[in-house]
């Protein structure tokens, strides 16, 4: 009973699979990293208060800058901090929603084996 061409059950069709996942996941990191420098250059903007209090971070949550209207400061100190963290989570619900965005559509249609 000869095995002949059998190998080790690898193939040159598995080779090929490799190959291609390979070069995907190549296609996938380098897109990977022009995400993140896009994300570092990105200004979301988070609100609260019809536009009192306005929180602006990177596409990946770095706080960037915090706007606040003169008519916010009439409001007194605790609604000015409550306008402050409801802006804060805004922005951060917007950046999260804008990296899992990118990153779908970076790997959208690999068919990564595991995810």
């Amino acid at each position: 009973m000869t095995g002949k061409g059998q190998g080790f059950g690898f193939g040159l069709g598995k080779m090929k699979e490799l190959a291609e996942a390979f070069k995907k996941a190549q296609q996938v990191q380098e897109g990977a990293k022009r995400l993140q420098e896009e994300l570092e250059q990105m200004e979301i903007e988070g609100e609260a208060g019809s536009g009192l209090v306005k929180v602006i971070v990177s596409g990946n949550q770095e706080p960037k800058r915090v706007e606040i209207s003169p008519d916010a400061l009439n409001e007194g100190a605790e609604v000015l901090s409550d306008l402050v963290t409801a802006a804060m989570k805004d922005a951060y619900n917007k950046s999260t929603a804008t990296m899992r965005e990118r990153m779908e559509d970076l790997t959208s249609g690999l068919e990564l084996p595991g995810f």
